[in-house]
């Protein structure tokens, strides 16, 4: 594991409420480092609002990816390193909302994702997460969509190269570390009516993560044929 990644992890377990800012903005400052690094393209996102973009939980980074910062909710959990996590990506412009696996934290994270998301603006959640089972569809974006008739775009990011690194972490983490050139692909929009089977909904966006996941070397080399990370800067 590169060594700044293990430092990150040893923070997180040093966490307590009086040094919370301190390590958050440690951490931020060691990812606002990478992020001079990372070139991110994207490809077929529909760019719609509202939307619930829908990812593995080993792939959460990728909504760095997302350009309309500003009008995305990110859920993330109640717990200590949450705080961190919290901390950090609201320095890059995204909006949070906090919630828990307990029934309480799961209503109060519902409604406030439900309202935004009527108010026109998007969510990102890690369908199988944040305990697994790995790249198991769980029930709370489809009970979004299903609310407030926003649809779910499930979305991938790829890189070939080296520098793009799978953590070992029960989700498989991927990350870049040092110079790297990422996609983000993005699935067709799924709409998810009232009635639908929530079971067969979860096998509709599992087959749409396969696709793009399958898609994602194809598509990485006609970016890299057209040089589109250079015309992006």
């Amino acid at each position: 594991m590169p060594a700044f990644y293990d430092k990150i992890i040893r923070m997180v377990r040093l966490i307590n409420k009086d040094n919370v800012d301190k390590i958050a903005n440690i951490v931020y400052s060691i990812l606002r480092v990478q992020e001079l690094f990372t070139h991110i393209i994207e490809i077929n996102n529909p760019e719609l609002k509202p939307c619930i973009y829908a990812m593995w939980h080993g792939n959460q980074f990728s909504i760095h990816g997302i350009e309309d910062k500003a009008h995305l909710n990110v859920l993330i959990s109640n717990s200590a390193d949450g705080e961190i996590i919290t901390k950090t990506v609201e320095k890059w412009g995204f909006k949070v909302v906090r919630g828990s696996s307990a029934r309480k934290g799961c209503v109060s994270s519902t409604m406030q994702l439900m309202s935004r998301l009527k108010d026109g603006e998007c969510a990102a959640i890690m369908v199988d997460g944040p305990r697994g089972p790995l790249h198991t569809v769980k029930g709370g974006a489809i009970k979004l969509a299903k609310e407030t008739g926003a649809p779910i775009v499930p979305m991938h990011w790829y890189s070939p190269q080296k520098t793009f690194i799978s953590l070992p972490s029960w989700d498989k983490m991927t990350v870049p570390f040092g110079f790297c050139r990422i996609i983000n692909i993005y699935g067709d929009p799924i709409y998810v009516n009232e009635t639908d089977d929530e079971n067969e909904v979860a096998e509709k966006i599992k087959a749409s993560f396969n696709d793009i996941e399958k898609r994602a070397p194809e598509e990485y080399e006609k970016a890299r044929k057209l040089k589109l990370w250079r015309r992006k800067k």
